[in-house]
């Protein structure tokens, strides 16, 4: 993907300070400015990393827990057992995915849920990705979080990065960062976390694709959970660094 959304005239010029926080007519623009800030500052991240909706589903279950690059080897293993293919991975046993999948940790709870994962595809849509990402939005979610192992971070990602549904995916990258910048609480739920976003940003596939990915690139580089290097940070003059121990 190359398409940047023409967001904010101003290009990306953010207000002295976090006051503009808790005022919901400026909360859209405030988010808006930090969106661009970050992509002139990391650039288009070009995620999900797969060559097929499907390998973006197997990754979006193994990398639950684990480094992504504990899931590249993972993925690599499958490629090269020809396991990589839904019809494969649905005739396969848990137990013939599990040395392939090890580097990704916890393989053998993993194996299930993404045989859980194939059997549902199979047994509901005879193996169609296109026909399954073909539902409506409000009825395909619940009907992935009913899948065994599949939270609502993990199904967001199914739904946003495979099925290219305009959800936004939260996760512990982004309650860090936005905490921090003093948007909400750092306790704060999956689903506050994502009204908050999708309330106040375009309904819109990309955007919610390449921001989630700019706060990870962001929180995993620089704002760190502990020695976070906020001189470095794009969003350091205006960042009250809530909670941070430096």
């Amino acid at each position: 993907m190359t398409r940047k959304p023409n967001l904010l005239r101003s290009g990306g010029k953010l207000p002295t300070g976090m006051d503009m926080v808790g005022k919901s007519q400026n909360i859209q623009e405030l988010l808006i400015a930090i969106y661009n800030r970050l992509y002139n500052y990391f650039g288009p991240r070009h995620w999900w990393p797969a060559e097929t909706p499907f390998e973006v589903i197997v990754g979006a279950i193994l990398t639950q827990n684990v480094a992504w690059k504990n899931v590249e080897q993972a993925i690599a293993n499958l490629k090269a057992a020809g396991l990589l293919d839904p019809e494969a991975m649905f005739r396969a046993t848990a137990v013939e995915l599990e040395p392939h999948i090890r580097p990704a940790g916890y393989y053998r709870t993993k194996a299930k849920k993404l045989k859980a994962f194939v059997e549902h595809l199979w047994k509901r849509y005879n193996g169609s990705l296109t026909a399954m990402f073909s539902r409506p939005l409000a009825e395909l979610r619940p009907e992935i979080l009913a899948i065994y192992g599949i939270g609502p971070e993990t199904a967001d990602a199914i739904l946003c990065y495979a099925g290219n549904y305009p959800i936004m995916v939260m996760d512990a990258y982004t309650r860090r960062v936005f905490s921090r910048l003093g948007f909400f609480d750092e306790k704060i739920t999956y689903q506050g976390m994502q009204e908050f976003f999708m309330a106040n940003l375009p309904r819109d596939q990309y955007l919610y694709n390449e921001y989630h990915a700019l706060i990870d690139g962001l929180a995993n580089q620089l704002c760190r959970k502990n020695q976070p290097d906020c001189s470095k940070c794009p969003l350091g003059d205006i960042c009250p660094r809530l909670g941070v121990n430096l």
